[in-house]
């Protein structure tokens, strides 16, 4: 059957999720969820009908919580699929590029290639900014820039000022899209309020970081008006189950909003705690971070990630030479790993 798929599906490594790489533990900090399991009612009444394409009820409540008109939003199954609806809308295949830079999120090359869209790189530099002059060099032909900020995996903060940069250079010819995926840990930091002068700005948000509804796949596209109709044209016509539906706007009422605002400050505080212990150990880096995550270099990543997966501590492999990311748990999570990575750096 293989022969009978698509060549560039037949070429195509597919993304490797945390799930998809296994492991067997009790500590589990390499998918970037949070610790928190809360609970929700559904009344599992209407199942028997379709839900609506974009429910009423929850595109008001995400718009007056990220500040925008309800007109400027849309819901999707995660913000991965609003990245394969921004490459199916405005990417024509084999002709259209995307353009991202690497290190970060490994989802804009593959969505790309499934479908035909060329792709295009450039690196961030050595501390993880954008590379203007290169991005400026590749822009030609390009549809859409993905940029990461907080930037998976690395956990930095990209510029702003760059980010303007990019959306005068490509007004016009191509949206630049911020991943915002994060941006609920460190919230002044959003690009949010740019949508007022950039029609050509979209904005990814998820529900599965800091809301902790990883299994709800519940995310959100943010942009101008035209650009959230012409992605109605081609998405799915019922992609929100309804019990997604009656769960993210209990998530985004006023007790749910307080809940995950205590709950994120939580785990800032988790976040710092693992910096500062691994910080004074030898031979360790810990790059600054500002989502649920770091990065953190050891002399030996391999041995001590082997170590840690055999003593059932799941943690991330980085494409970064050296490094690990760690997810931030709770503090028992976080104190067993710390003292585990301890033993044996010492």
């Amino acid at each position: 059957m293989e022969k009978l798929a698509r060549k560039d599906v037949q070429a195509l490594t597919p993304y490797l999720s945390a799930r998809r790489l296994g492991g067997q533990g009790d500590v589990w900090l390499n998918a970037n969820e949070s610790p928190f399991n809360n609970e929700y009612v559904v009344n599992g009444n209407s199942l028997n009908r379709y839900s609506e394409c974009q429910p009423e009820p929850l595109i008001r409540a995400y718009a007056e919580y990220a500040g925008v008109r309800p007109d400027q939003v849309l819901t999707s199954r995660g913000a991965d699929e609003s990245i394969e609806l921004l490459i199916r809308t405005f990417c024509e295949a084999g002709e259209d590029s995307i353009l991202f830079c690497p290190p970060t999120y490994g989802m804009y090359s593959i969505s790309a290639e499934t479908f035909g869209v060329a792709r295009k790189t450039v690196p961030l530099t050595e501390d993880w900014q954008l590379n203007m002059p290169e991005i400026t060099k590749q822009i030609d032909g390009v549809k859409l820039v993905f940029v990461c900020s907080p930037n998976n995996p690395t956990g930095n903060l990209l510029n702003r000022g760059d980010i303007e940069a990019l959306l005068e250079m490509t007004a016009g010819k191509a949206l630049v899209v911020v991943d915002e995926a994060y941006i609920d840990f460190c919230p002044e930091a959003s690009t949010v309020d740019l949508l007022v002068r950039y029609p050509n700005l979209a904005i990814l948000r998820t529900m599965s970081k800091a809301f902790a509804l990883a299994g709800l796949r519940c995310g959100f596209t943010l942009a101008n008006t035209q650009v959230i109709q012409l992605m109605l044209k081609v998405i799915a016509p019922y992609p929100v189950p309804v019990p997604v539906t009656e769960i993210a706007c209990q998530a985004l009422s006023e007790v749910g909003l307080a809940r995950m605002k205590y709950q994120v400050l939580d785990l800032c505080a988790n976040r710092a705690y693992l910096q500062a212990g691994l910080s004074m150990l030898p031979g360790v880096q810990v790059f600054d971070g500002y989502g649920n995550y770091l990065l953190v270099k050891f002399e030996d990543a391999e041995l001590l990630f082997t170590a840690l997966w055999d003593n059932g501590i799941i943690l991330r492999r980085s494409p970064i030479e050296g490094c690990i990311r760690i997810s931030v748990g709770n503090r028992e999570e976080c104190e067993k790993t710390l003292t585990f990575i301890r033993q044996q750096l010492a």
